[in-house]
């Protein structure tokens, strides 16, 4: 299957987690794609999986902070330009940090909404211009369940996803008549490199019981802190789908990808 045979993407949060396993899977489909994230070592094994898999002729790395304009000014105009044009942006670069609230300081606040939210914004902002002039841009980013449902420990995180659902549905009505289509994806119980630090950053006196509502019910093969998840290539599949012609009346909205854990 080549859905993305002459695509031309890129995918930030791309040196771990859902986002290396996005940029895989759109390699795998035919497409040309830029992988953009902080770490330049995790950029490397992406290269390096994508080498194995025999797709890296066609990926292309970027280093960026998606919380500096400057970086992303630069990052996305390089890209732009390896790529001869843009078709697809994919905004999974985010982090998590969990503390009480009443003891959550406003740095610590803004570093999370800097990333998740304003990332998200300029990212979309410096990519819009190309999206648009091939008339059917596709812009994916990246939700989560705490959007919509309580996630104890998390609120700068669940705030900073509200406001990305909450831009996406602007993006879609604004530019729709252009061509472009903006969605979500809101993951939860998915093993990540998130998922993996999350257990060492909740307080200490956390009120486990406060979690017990948050597994999925549907099994799965893995787990974080004793938590049931499912890999990260399970969110890429749907990302893909979005992202393709088999998503083209899909705007507006998020897809929830949690195993039916708010069911």
């Amino acid at each position: 299957m080549q859905r993305f045979q002459d695509r031309r993407i890129v995918v930030t949060g791309a040196a771990s987690g859902i986002g290396r396993a996005t940029v895989l899977r759109l390699l795998s489909e035919g497409g040309d794609v830029v992988a953009a994230d902080l770490s330049a070592d995790g950029l490397a094994g992406t290269t390096k999986l994508a080498e194995q898999e025999g797709t890296a002729d066609r990926l292309t790395t970027e280093e960026v902070d998606v919380a500096d304009e400057e970086s992303v000014t630069g990052a996305l105009g390089r890209a732009v330009r390896t790529l001869g044009g843009l078709d697809v942006l994919v905004n999974a670069a985010g982090m998590l940090r969990a503390t009480h609230t009443h003891e959550t300081t406003l740095q610590q606040w803004n570093r999370i909404l800097s990333v998740n939210l304003t990332g998200t914004f300029l990212v979309t902002r410096e990519a819009l211009p190309a999206l648009l002039e091939g008339g059917s841009g596709v812009v994916v980013n990246f939700s989560s369940t705490s959007a919509s449902n309580a996630h104890p420990y998390m609120a700068a995180y669940a705030a900073s996803k509200g406001g990305i659902q909450s831009f996406t549905h602007t993006l879609a009505l604004e530019y729709g008549s252009r061509g472009l289509r903006a969605t979500c994806v809101a993951p939860g119980s998915i093993k990540s490199g998130i998922t993996d630090a999350t257990p060492g950053y909740l307080p200490e006196d956390s009120d486990w019981s406060l979690f017990t509502k948050l597994a999925p019910v549907l099994s799965t093969d893995s787990s974080v802190g004793g938590a049931t998840m499912a890999g990260p290539e399970a969110v890429a599949g749907v990302v893909a789908m979005l992202a393709s012609e088999d998503g083209a009346f899909v705007t507006g909205t998020e897809v929830r990808i949690d195993g039916g854990t708010h069911a």
